[in-house]
């Protein structure tokens, strides 16, 4: 089962990385960018079958390790096919 991780900076949250790619943008030229938020993204391939299961493991992973839960939101989407 495959799956995918987004992890984004929770609102509030300050994001120099995305703040220099903002400035990046208009300095090639790309105009009307209002602001740039930076994450990261996990994609994931588990021997499970059972989707809850996959799910809970998931959301394990997130918490423990993958997300800084303090400063970072996650969400979790399996792909089931």
């Amino acid at each position: 089962m495959k799956a995918r991780i987004k992890v984004t900076l929770k609102n509030g949250v300050l994001d120099p990385q995305g703040k220099a790619i903002e400035g990046a943008l208009g300095s090639l030229g790309f105009s009307g960018v209002a602001s740039v938020r930076q994450g990261k993204l996990f994609e994931v391939e588990l021997m499970e079958t059972d989707p809850a299961k996959a799910k809970a493991a998931l959301e394990e992973m997130s918490k423990k390790l993958l997300a800084n839960t303090v400063i970072e939101n996650y969400a979790v989407e399996l792909d089931e096919k």
